[in-house]
C-alpha cells in the first residue's frame, strides 16, 4: 500500500506543484522517488509530530494541499489536539496519512498498535476518513482525497499486500464502497488492509457451501448508506471486519446505519476488543489471536449463520 501511495502520489504532484508531503522523519526508502523528483514539495520535520501538524495547517493557509506521513498512531493520537483545533477546525487543507493502520506493527508493543484511530478521526466533525483495503483502491483513493475539501484522514497498511481487485478502480468518488464477490448467503464487510482476510475467509466459507459476498469500504466517513441498506435488505446476516477495535469505528459506522433506518438484519462486528494487546508478536498472529484472522472470520461466520 505504501509503494501505491507514493505513486499516486507523484502523479498528483507532477500536476499541483502546491502539492507539499511533510513527514515524521521516517519512510524515507519509500519515499525516496518523491524528495528526489520533487525536492520544494518535501519536508522532514523530524520526531516532531505535534509540530509536523502545525506546520501543515499554517502552509495550507497559503493555497497548498499539505500531507503529513508517520507510521501507526504517530500522526494522530500523538497530536490529536493539532488536528483538531489546527486543522479539522479551520477547515485546513491537511490530508494525514499512517501507515500502519491496525496491528501492522505488533512485535512494537501497545504503543505501535493503531487500533483506535478510525474511531478517534471519525469523531471529528468535518474529517474525511478513507480505509483503502488493497494498493488499487490506494490509488483511486488518493487522488479523490486531494481533491476532497478541508482535513482528511489516510489509514494504510504497510506494504506488500496483495491487489485483490481483477481491474483498476476507474472513477471512484467518496464514499462508494466497492463490491468484490458477489453472494447469496452473507455478506462480509471490510474496511481497510484487513480486506486481505475477509476475501480468503470467503474462499473457506465457499469451500463449505456457503456463498458470502465480500464489500469493501475504502471511505467509513462518509460512508455508503446506499450500499449498506441495499445489503440488509437481501441478507439476514451481514459481518463488519475491521482490524480496529469494535468501540467507534467502521462496524459502529454501519450499526449507525442500520439503527436510524429500523432494518431487521442481523449485524455481526469482528475486530479488536474492547482492550489493549498486552500480547506482541507478528499482524498475522496477533490477528489470529484476537480472532480475526480468516480462519476465525470463517468460523465465527459459521457459528452466526447456523439456526
Amino acid at each position: 500500500m505504501r509503494d501505491a501511495f507514493v505513486r499516486a502520489l507523484m502523479r498528483e504532484a507532477a500536476r499541483d506543484p502546491r502539492l507539499t508531503l511533510i513527514t515524521g522523519d521516517l519512510g524515507f526508502g519509500v519515499l525516496k522517488p518523491f524528495w528526489e523528483t520533487y525536492p520544494d514539495q518535501f519536508v522532514n520535520a523530524g520526531i516532531a509530530e505535534q509540530s509536523m501538524t502545525g506546520l501543515a495547517a499554517g502552509l495550507s493557509r497559503t493555497g497548498r494541499t499539505v500531507l503529513t506521513y508517520s507510521i501507526g498512531n504517530f500522526p494522530t493520537l500523538r497530536c490529536i489536539e493539532q488536528i483538531r483545533n489546527d486543522c479539522a477546525y479551520h477547515e485546513a487543507n491537511v490530508k494525514i496519512v499512517c501507515v500502519g493502520g491496525g496491528l501492522v506493527y505488533g512485535s512494537l508493543g501497545m504503543s505501535h498498535h493503531a487500533t483506535e484511530d478510525m474511531a478517534i478521526l471519525r469523531a471529528l466533525p468535518g474529517v474525511t476518513v478513507f480505509t483503502p483495503g488493497d494498493p488499487l483502491e490506494v490509488e483511486a483513493v488518493v487522488p479523490e482525497m486531494l481533491r476532497t475539501p478541508g482535513t482528511c484522514y489516510l489509514r494504510l497498511s504497510r506494504g506488500g499486500e496483495p491487489v485483490l481487485h481483477d481491474a483498476p478502480i476507474e472513477n471512484w468518488r467518496v464514499p462508494q464502497a466497492l463490491t468484490l464477490r458477489r453472494g447469496a448467503d452473507v455478506a462480509l464487510l471490510s474496511a481497510g488492509g484487513i480486506l486481505t482476510q475477509t476475501m480468503s475467509a470467503a474462499d473457506m466459507l465457499a469451500e463449505k457451501g456457503i456463498s458470502a459476498e465480500v464489500v469493501s469500504f475504502p471511505c467509513i466517513k462518509p460512508i455508503d448508506a446506499e450500499r449498506i441498506l441495499d445489503l440488509a435488505g437481501r441478507f439476514r446476516h451481514l459481518v463488519a471486519v475491521e482490524e480496529h477495535n469494535t468501540v467507534g469505528g467502521f462496524g459502529s459506522a454501519v450499526a449507525e446505519v442500520l439503527a436510524e433506518n429500523g432494518c431487521g438484519c442481523r449485524l455481526h462486528r469482528i475486530g479488536m476488543p474492547d482492550r489493549y494487546s498486552s500480547i506482541v508478536g507478528t499482524q498475522q498472529y496477533l490477528r489470529g489471536v484476537y480472532e480475526m484472522d480468516d480462519c476465525a472470520i470463517c468460523r465465527r461466520t459459521l457459528e452466526w449463520l447456523d439456526p
